[in-house]
C-alpha cells in the first residue's frame, strides 16, 4: 500500500499532498492552475501543492481518496 501524506497550512493558504518520497523531488511544474507539481529524477509526478486553498471551515481539512484498478500498460506509459 502507498502512503500519502497531507500538509495544510492555514498560515500560507497551502494544501500539499505527497504519494511519494518527498526527499526524491528534483524537479517542480506550474500548471497555471495554482498547483505545483513535484517531480523525481525521472520525471515521475511524486505530490502535488495547491496554492491559495482556503478552507471554508475552522474543521481539520478532510480528504477522501479513491482507488481504482487500471490497465498495467497505462501506468507506465510516457
Amino acid at each position: 500500500m502507498t502512503k500519502v501524506n497531507v500538509f495544510h497550512d492555514a498560515t500560507g493558504n497551502t494544501l500539499v499532498v505527497w504519494f511519494g518520497n518527498p526527499e526524491a523531488e528534483v524537479d517542480t511544474e506550474e500548471t497555471g492552475d495554482e498547483i505545483v507539481l513535484m517531480k523525481d529524477k525521472d520525471g515521475k509526478v511524486i505530490g502535488f501543492e495547491k496554492l491559495n486553498f482556503l478552507s471554508q471551515s475552522e474543521e481539520p481539512v478532510r480528504i477522501a481518496f479513491e482507488t481504482f484498478a487500471t490497465d498495467t500498460a497505462d501506468r507506465f506509459a510516457t
